[in-house]
């Protein structure tokens, strides 16, 4: 039995099946909420401090809100969440002894930093009593891209805030405005794979779409109704043509993993699931991400290769990449794929699809 009055909130990684680097340029995405969690415990106090507890990385923090709080450090998620739920007139009686941890890997692309704030979200409206403000997941996961994303003017997308919210395995468009469908589809296990390699998300996020959107804007000022959501894989060959390389082939990359996104699509959607052809596209996406996208590294590549030929069906780098994690689907032969990963140097997670936010769970 839980204590009376004690609060636990818990929201799921996530990682990107099709559509990598596709979200911050309004490209259809479809992604994963994983069974590995961040989990938020409180107790309410019987002063008004918020006493916070991070295990994972040693780091505690303390704060009374009296008005919106100061930033005392970059990207400070804690009090950027507690500043947006104020403006909208969330107000704290009372304060909480906290300890936040987790199961998902920190900065490797698996989504740790979005399930944080998506739990403390909800966290903090259940605190205030405000509910009304995040009734459905989806709310709460805008409020989430709103503290992480838009408050430190970050260059991420939506994808990881309404994943970890909803949870399951979600088809998300984000024009002419956002729209997210349930895929229910039968999925089997998948083995996450760290590489053990840092990485620099916003930097590498922030390099990849600059690029694209200096390419985008040269072929506009030559072709301006160009659309990226309608062009050919031809017209953006033709047009791109005289760009450096440097731009013209994450361009490319976008447009191929675009088209790739709706065979994905596609697949998910037939009566019948084929397993083996959805490790291909996944294999498929990897060749994009790494030769044109230019994300991946020579170690993701090892873990992939040696989890490919251990069993898996198929795999490709999650995240923003330059590092950090890789997955493969491996509905067969799993503990196998694992032990691979694991001799090439990374540190596996057997994972499955999960829901999203859960309370008191």
């Amino acid at each position: 039995m839980l204590p009376k009055n004690f609060l636990r909130i818990s929201s799921p990684g996530r990682i990107c099946l099709f559509g990598e680097h596709q979200d911050y340029l309004d490209l259809d995405v479809v992604a994963a909420a994983i069974s590995l969690r961040f989990y938020i415990e409180g107790k309410p106090r019987s002063d008004d401090w918020f006493m916070i507890d991070l295990p994972d990385t040693g780091e505690q923090e303390k704060f009374q809100v009296k008005g919106e709080l100061p930033y005392l450090k970059k990207r400070d998620y804690l009090r950027s969440t507690v500043n947006i739920l104020y403006r909208l007139g969330c107000r704290f009686k009372i304060g909480w002894d906290i300890t936040m941890h987790g199961e998902i890997p920190i900065n490797a692309g698996t989504s740790s930093s979005s399930a944080m704030v998506v739990a403390w979200t909800r966290f903090l409206l259940e605190a205030s009593g405000n509910l009304r403000l995040g009734k459905k997941p989806e709310q709460v996961a805008e409020l989430a891209y709103q503290a992480e994303v838009l408050e430190f003017k970050e260059p991420g997308g939506k994808m990881d805030h309404y994943t970890s919210a909803v949870g399951g395995l979600v088809w998300i468009k984000f024009t002419p405005e956002l729209n997210l469908t349930r895929l229910n589809v039968p999925l089997g296990k998948f083995v996450l794979g760290d590489s053990l390699e840092k990485k620099d998300t916003t930097g590498t996020l922030g390099s990849v779409r600059e690029r694209v959107n200096s390419g985008l804007q040269m072929i506009k000022n030559i072709e301006p109704d160009f659309d990226l959501k309608n062009a050919s894989e031809e017209d953006i060959r033709k047009l791109s043509r005289t760009l450096p390389p440097e731009i013209k082939n994450p361009l490319l990359g976008a447009v191929l993993n675009r088209d790739l996104t709706r065979e994905g699509l596609k697949l998910f959607q037939r009566a019948s699931f084929d397993h083996r052809e959805f490790g291909r596209l996944l294999t498929e996406q990897q060749k994009i991400l790494k030769e044109l996208v230019g994300i991946s590294t020579p170690k993701i590549d090892r873990l992939i290769q040696a989890a490919l030929e251990a069993g898996a069906y198929g795999g490709k780098i999650n995240g923003s990449g330059q590092g950090g994690c890789m997955f493969v689907y491996a509905p067969e032969e799993s503990e196998t794929v694992a032990h691979a990963i694991e001799r090439a140097g990374g540190r596996p997670y057997l994972i499955e699809v999960d829901e999203g936010l859960r309370e008191n769970r």
